[in-house]
């Protein structure tokens, strides 16, 4: 593929250090971030498997939010762990566009989830009665595959129009993947069109599930004053805190990435921040959702067999 007077057929990622010894502490601070992050999700799929009190429309997109950080934490962990211990750190053109286009898409994919989430918690506080009978396995079905849909069609427009500017000079992407704020900087000229594009991307794939979640919560908030009692406010309330400070953490950073001019990415800072949404956050979710909630608890006290004094 032709790129100004030369021929890209690949890219090398910096990642965060060349200090020998840094590279070594960042290599162990992954591998124990990853090993955390595969054995909370799994274990979380697995619970909400094997445990028919877990199957509900609640834990079934927080299943499904535990498949989709797997898959995402594997889109660039591995890679970070290569470059790490590894003197080469090149990443071939081919595989830099399938990291990019995998990223895109679930992360796309995960902000419609989150959404579909907020919509299932605002119809179990508002309707109790009929939340099972709202929320049917058909229509969860339906939201999940449409929120994988939307993900990747919307990561297919983002992929073909990044890796179709030209790029010029050096090939070093001065990241531990391949993202749009890197690669901008190793383009030639950002034209308008693409500009517009990322700002298409940003209102229908992340301010748009952002509008409907704040949509959830207003009327949620709404339903909670109208409980009478106290203990049935804090106990509808409690329902959602976990996806409150999951939604909080992920489009927090999500938006801070992506919703400012190319010109003013700033890499250094910007990498700190993608650390967080594609390595941290997959690793937190599990806990998110399990610590304070007393069925997950219970599951897994059955799943190994525990006393409840022993958990």
């Amino acid at each position: 593929m032709e790129r100004g007077n030369h021929t890209v057929t690949g890219f090398i990622l910096l990642g965060f250090s060349t200090d020998p010894v840094m590279q070594k502490i960042l290599f162990v601070m992954f591998l124990g971030v990853y090993s955390l992050t595969l054995l909370g999700n799994t274990t979380l799929i697995i619970l909400i498997c094997n445990d028919s009190r877990l199957h509900t429309p609640m834990y079934f997109f927080i299943g499904n939010l535990s498949f989709l950080d797997l898959w995402y934490s594997s889109v660039y962990t591995p890679k970070i762990l290569v470059t790490c211990i590894s003197e080469d750190k090149s990443i071939s053109f081919a595989g830099c566009l399938s990291q990019f286009f995998f990223s895109a898409g679930l992360a796309y994919s995960e902000c419609y989830l989150l959404a579909a989430m907020a919509y299932d918690r605002y119809t179990a506080i508002s309707n109790p009665l009929l939340y099972a009978q709202a929320m049917s396995r058909r229509l969860c079905v339906c939201l999940v595959v449409y929120s994988y849909t939307g993900g990747f069609v919307n990561a297919i427009i983002l992929t073909s129009n990044t890796f179709t500017l030209d790029f010029c000079g050096d090939n070093v992407i001065d990241d531990f993947f391949c993202d749009v704020p890197p690669l901008v900087k190793l383009a030639c000229d950002v034209r308008e069109s693409y500009q517009s594009v990322l700002y298409f991307l940003l209102a229908s794939n992340v301010i748009s599930p952002t509008l409907l979640i704040l949509t959830s919560y207003l009327f949620i908030i709404a339903a909670i004053l109208r409980i009478r009692s106290t203990q049935g406010r804090l106990k509808a309330f409690s329902t959602c805190s976990s996806h409150l400070i999951s939604v909080t953490l992920y489009y927090g950073s999500i938006l801070y990435i992506y919703s400012r001019p190319s010109s003013s990415y700033s890499l250094e800072r910007d990498k700190m921040v993608s650390t967080f949404y594609t390595v941290l956050f997959p690793m937190l979710n599990p806990m998110i959702y399990s610590l304070r909630n007393k069925d997950v608890k219970e599951a897994l006290r059955k799943l190994f067999k525990l006393a409840p004094s022993e958990f």
